[in-house]
């Protein structure tokens, strides 16, 4: 017997931990809506609206357990006719354990916290000519930028796509935001869908992905991610951080404003420390989010796709701002209320991330720059039982 375990080959190391893991009814939260129940109805039929256009049978993972796109729609169909009752916060917890399935995210590395931050639709001035206070330019995707599908060449390679340029029959990197924003590189090789008088504002309208450009004419353009230049997403903040420019405690988006307006010779250095650009497309609504449905404030949220299911009811648990009469934060007060999953953003890797939509405006733009709070995040689905 001694020689046979010393024989045993040592056990496998632990599986990596899922994003999300079922709870037992005793550990799940008590359920409140901050926000009332409002815009939850209109963002759940937006997912609907996804799911109903994918294959019924598709699967859709919820850490380990899996559910058809078939079911989901009948699960949100059956949260919806719930929420619309405008429930107490009692009943509305004692109705999701009497019929709902409750996943908790596993965070980092399994301790069950999420960073939560924010984004919004920013407003943008603008001109359809360029002249000396309209300089900067808002692209549409290049005419010489394509995308590789590098499973076509070998399948070790399945699900890997490059994006690329070809240049003397050799395909190189698409061109990084220095060479896009300080050399001028696309000139002639990308249509042009404004311009707009401030650098720093267009580099946000990058980071949040859609915005609202205000022309000089009168009217309105909106416009919305079409695609990256393939490059990784780094922080600017956390450069600023690292450097000692800004406090941790401090960091903001309006914080990082302050300080290139400060200090305008550090610009083209910090703005091209991330080298991911954006080029966008215009649309009558805006915005969309990555599953392709218009985003509903404050019940729209982004995540890794690759971790949470698309168009899922889920349930968040942080801070949000208290602001004065003018517009100052004086205070943080709990969040709590129903989102659903349908957006996802360059920045948000990891079961650890997730991103709430705020809308647009001043109070959209306070929150989305100042939320960086830990909380908990929670994924709901109808049990397969119930009725």
């Amino acid at each position: 017997m001694l020689a046979a375990c010393a024989a045993m080959p040592p056990a496998p190391p632990p599986g990596p931990v899922p994003a999300l893991q079922r709870l037992d009814e005793a550990q799940v939260p008590a359920f409140f809506d901050d926000m009332a129940f409002d815009g939850l109805s209109e963002a759940v039929d937006r997912s609907l609206q996804y799911l109903q256009k994918i294959d019924p049978e598709r699967q859709l993972n919820f850490g380990n357990d899996r559910y058809s796109a078939a079911h989901m729609i009948r699960s949100l169909r059956a949260f919806k006719a719930f929420f619309e009752t405008r429930p107490s916060g009692q009943a509305m917890t004692e109705w999701i354990k009497a019929n709902g399935r409750v996943y908790r995210s596993t965070g980092n590395e399994g301790d069950d916290t999420v960073l939560f931050t924010g984004y919004y639709e920013p407003n943008l001035r603008g001109s359809l000519e360029p002249n000396e206070r309209y300089r900067f330019p808002v692209y549409a995707i290049p005419e010489d930028m394509v995308r590789i599908d590098l499973s076509a060449f070998h399948p070790r390679f399945s699900g890997d796509q490059i994006v690329a340029r070809i240049e003397d029959r050799r395909v190189l990197p698409y061109h990084d935001r220095d060479a896009i924003s300080f050399e001028d590189r696309l000139h002639g090789k990308a249509v042009v869908i404004a311009w707009v008088d401030d650098r720093v504002d267009l580099f946000f309208l990058h980071i949040q992905g859609s915005g609202r450009i205000f022309l000089e004419n009168g009217g309105v353009i909106n416009v919305h991610y079409h695609a990256s230049n393939g490059h990784p997403y780094r922080s600017i903040g956390r450069l600023l951080i690292e450097e000692g420019k800004i406090d941790r405690s401090q960091m903001s988006m309006q914080r990082i404003r302050w300080y290139l307006a400060q200090h305008p010779e550090e610009m083209r250095r910090i703005l091209t420390h991330n080298p991911s650009y954006i080029f966008f497309r215009v649309q009558e609504e805006s915005p969309v989010g990555a599953l392709g449905v218009p985003l509903t404030p404050g019940r729209s949220l982004a995540t890794d796709r690759r971790l949470f299911p698309d168009a899922a009811l889920a349930y968040v648990a942080t801070q949000q701002p208290l602001v004065d009469g003018s517009g100052d934060i004086v205070g943080w007060t709990d969040l709590n209320r129903f989102v659903v999953n349908q957006d996802t953003g360059g920045a948000i890797v990891g079961a650890r991330r997730a991103d709430i939509y705020w809308g647009n405006g001043p109070y959209a733009e306070l929150a989305a720059g100042h939320l960086q709070h830990p909380g908990r995040l929670y994924f709901l689905v109808l049990a397969p039982e119930s009725r």
